[in-house]
């Protein structure tokens, strides 16, 4: 969600690749860009299975000690090793069996050499030790790092929030996307007094003799880096039993001791997402992880099931409706957005961050589907037309791969229109719904490419959408209707678009729909009457012209 609100506040796709491209050349892009989001040969011959992570956490210093033990299998012979860790956090060493490794550092990138033959299959492991003061969050979670705070009584109140910045600006880890480790345990101490809520489910308490207390947790599925967080703060907890399809899931509450009573007001969002997306997506990801809500100092991040929350338990966001159309403020915008990337993004990852609108477009159009679930279908088509007025067209949706680079923030509510446009060619509800439950099972637990994403939608629609998603994905341009009216009819035809775009759509005329397939060249529909009335169904994110012709 980092880049939704830049995109608000500031108004608050090439022809096929080509284009995109274009506008990404002219971004410059550095060696730790190509470090960071590509699949060095030092990442791609080891595969991570297990990480053992333990942090001890400082509030009064922003310091935080630990090590991360990492478990991998040889998929080929190789003897370096790329780990990666932030500055200012640096490697105090690396062990494997008990013999030191030499590191070379590379910025970001630490190279580690391993003394012992990497025979391929085998699972082996090693230790990263290493300590410093982490990159403090100005703004979080746009800005990301550790967010030092004090709740009202002055208690500290300590987060992490790493999106697009990456994991390893607190912990050593492989980070990049196309990759996650299969499962993991989190160990944070945290200060005498204060609790530690992480991912996955809670093992055991451990009281330390300096009266600080480590919290032990263990994620039983696989989970991308940027999902797992730290929350420390005067936590209280409530919690309930979900009747959900694959059976009780446990959803548990975490917010600070002064909200208890507000948040078990507010959070009762939580179940009503629950059973929107599960009609919609299909069963909840990480029935063995359970589902958490946990409050944080900032505005709230889709850390899997252990979402944060910030949103001061109002509804809309932070009290406001972004569609401009009220049904904005009839959910907490918080709780369903991030709640909505337990279905994308935790359970269906992008390989390289250029795709992220997998995650942003499905989740922003996830809330007008919570919306369609309580409320109608004519409410959430108000909804997600309404949002219309964030997108900037400033660039494609999908960014530059292998650098670690987003597209534009569109991804969002464009994204979002995209698919509202896609649910109206398809133009059958409950194939659309399967569509979308289809993709969750089909994809499960996995990382993918825009490529497979595109090709599962076109497979399971029926339809050609390459030039559909080369138009709103690739390209910056709106696609526009132009249509001339005179004594024989009217006359139409696709303007402002990418090569091969002959999507349908349906027009009204004299208050009834009417489906017409325009190409680019002008095509001739006889109306009743050279008075009729004629519109563009707004279900369908297009402009329209009236031209000579």
């Amino acid at each position: 969600m980092k880049k939704l609100i830049t995109y608000i506040a500031i108004l608050v796709c090439t022809m096929g690749a080509i284009n995109a491209q274009v506008l990404s050349d002219k971004q410059q892009f550095t060696h730790q860009d190509t470090l960071r989001g590509s699949i060095t040969p030092e990442r791609s011959w080891w595969d991570i299975t297990y990480y053992d992570l333990s942090v001890k956490v400082q509030p009064e210093k922003k310091f935080i000690s630990g090590s991360n033990v990492i478990h991998y299998k040889v998929l080929e012979p190789y003897q370096i090793m790329q780990i990666d860790l932030q500055k200012p956090l640096k490697f105090l060493k690396v062990v494997q069996n008990e013999k030191e490794l030499e590191v070379r550092n590379d910025g970001n990138a630490h190279f580690v050499t391993l003394l012992e033959e990497q025979k391929v299959g085998a699972i082996n492991t090693l230790e990263v030790f290493y300590e410093g003061k982490p990159r403090e969050a100005k703004n979080a979670p746009w800005d990301g790092g550790f967010s030092w705070k004090k709740d009202a009584k002055g208690n500290d109140f300590v987060a992490t929030s790493n999106q697009g910045l990456g994991a390893s600006v607190w912990w050593p880890n492989k980070d990049h996307m196309y990759q996650e480790v299969d499962s993991m345990s989190i160990a944070i101490n945290a200060p005498k007094g204060l609790m530690d809520v992480s991912n996955g489910r809670l093992r055991k308490t451990e009281l330390m003799e300096d009266g600080t207390t480590t919290y032990h947790w263990f994620v039983d599925n696989p989970i991308n880096n940027y999902g797992v967080n730290i929350n420390i703060g005067n936590y209280v907890h409530f919690s309930e039993v979900y009747k959900g399809e694959n059976g009780d899931l446990d959803m548990d509450y975490y917010v600070l001791a002064g909200n208890l009573e507000k948040a078990k007001e507010q959070f009762k969002d939580a179940p009503r997402m629950m059973e929107a997306f599960e009609h919609w997506f299909g069963p909840y990801p990480f029935y063995e992880d359970g589902y958490k809500l946990v409050e944080a100092p900032y505005l709230g991040m889709e850390h899997q099931s252990s979402v944060t929350y910030g949103n001061k338990f109002a509804n809309g966001y932070l009290g406001r409706d972004l569609s401009g159309t009220g049904w904005g403020l009839k959910f907490d915008f918080i709780i369903i957005h991030e709640s909505g990337h337990e279905w994308f993004a935790n359970n269906i990852t992008n390989k390289d961050i250029a795709d992220m609108w997998i995650h942003e477009s499905f989740t922003a159009y996830s809330e007008n589907l919570f919306l369609d679930y309580f409320y109608g279908k004519e409410a959430s088509a108000e909804y997600v037309i309404g949002t219309r007025r964030s997108i900037t067209n400033d660039k494609p949706i999908i960014g530059t791969y292998g650098v670690n680079s987003e597209g534009s923030g569109d991804m969002y509510y464009k994204g979002a229109n995209m698919l509202h446009t896609l649910r109206q060619l398809v133009n059958d509800d409950e194939k659309w719904r399967m569509i979308l439950r289809g993709m969750n099972k089909t994809f499960y637990h996995q990382t993918v490419t825009t490529e497979q994403i595109e090709n599962y939608l076109s497979q399971e629609t029926g339809m050609d959408l390459e030039p559909f998603f080369n138009q709103y994905t690739r390209d910056t341009r709106v696609p526009v209707l132009e249509y001339s009216i005179n004594e024989s009819g009217l006359y139409y035809r696709w303007n402002n678009v990418v090569e091969g775009f002959e999507m349908p759509l349906e027009m009204i005329v004299d208050d009834k729909k009417q489906w017409i397939s325009p190409t680019n060249e002008f095509q001739l529909l006889e109306l009743p009457t050279s008075e009729s009335n004629i519109s563009i169904d707004e279900d369908y994110y297009v402009e329209s012209k009236l031209v000579k012709i």
